[in-house]
């Protein structure tokens, strides 16, 4: 059973200054059950004025702070959030204003329904792997992220291919000429990888997939690997110096010939709190349109 929270906090999609009306009747719902609510100060600064009785804070704080964030916009909005709340082990609540919504899965016309729900204990929850990655050059670390959907290795602007080795746990797999290669946790099997003719993996599967993106070679195909693999994909000596490498497509590194991308499971997990009707089946129903 998930207590009552006391102290709340609130993200809301960046550069959105349509979800004020949204987050005032947040603060409101909780305030009125004598929990203290922390707005985001991005999100703060796209409000025409504040909010009675919520304080301001940095994301850091909110994190340390509250029992739970809940999330206003779209599914890119909660993997900003969970990137940067999960060594705070905060648990998501998403409330989706964006398109697609296969993470932020509570509807604004019934999110306090479905909170008032989650307040009395009726509630599911599910806790997602995390990726983390590295840029190793000349056995120097560059650069790192942590990715919630998918790591992508993929070239930049040049729109010749690319050619990369493929490494698990430090066994060669092939080398590759394609316009680049998706590692997705289950949550990401959804995104990227999927339009890659990679798999759907539920979301508790310990599990990744390894996509190739665009192969040459027609043989390239989507494989699923153990989750605790450390997979290694090294730009050819012999490229085009046009590679980069993505985290859930919203943090990018510039890739240089012979650079090393490292990706392993991160440590820690986030996790997600949905209403108690909450059912992954018919997300994906909804979602992709299936009958």
């Amino acid at each position: 059973m998930i207590p009552p929270f006391q102290q709340v906090g609130l993200i809301g999609k960046y550069a959105n200054r349509e979800l004020g009306e949204i987050l005032v009747q947040l603060a409101d719902f909780f305030t009125a059950r004598q929990a203290q609510v922390y707005l985001d100060r991005a999100t703060a600064e796209l409000l025409s004025h504040p909010i009675e009785g919520v304080e301001v804070v940095e994301r850091d704080t909110l994190g340390a702070r509250c029992d739970v964030a809940v999330v206003v916009g779209g599914d890119g909005t909660l993997l900003n959030a969970a990137r940067s709340l999960v060594d705070h082990q905060t648990p998501l609540i998403g409330i989706n204003t964006g398109r697609l919504g296969f993470l932020v899965d509570i509807s604004p016309e019934r999110m306090l329904e479905k909170l008032e729900e989650i307040m009395e204990g009726r509630a599911v929850t599910d806790e997602r792997l995390l990726l983390q990655s590295c840029v190793l050059r000349e056995g120097e670390e560059i650069g790192r992220c942590i990715a919630f959907n998918d790591v992508v290795v993929h070239k930049a602007v040049d729109p010749r291919m690319l050619e990369f080795e493929v490494r698990i746990d430090g066994h060669f797999v092939n080398r590759q000429r394609a316009d680049g290669v998706i590692l997705a946790t289950p949550t990401g099997s959804t995104a990227y990888a999927l339009s890659c003719g990679g798999p759907i993996l539920q979301p508790g599967q310990e599990s990744l997939v390894l996509a190739p993106i665009c192969p040459h070679t027609l043989s390239q195909r989507p494989v699923i690997i153990p989750a605790r693999s450390r997979v290694e994909v090294v730009i050819s000596e012999q490229g085009h110096g046009n590679a980069q490498v993505t985290c859930d497509g919203q943090i990018a590194l510039a890739l240089e010939n012979g650079d090393r991308v490292v990706v392993e499971p991160y440590h820690r997990r986030i996790r997600l709190i949905h209403p108690q009707d909450y059912n992954y089946y018919a997300v994906l129903r909804a979602k992709l349109g299936w009958g």
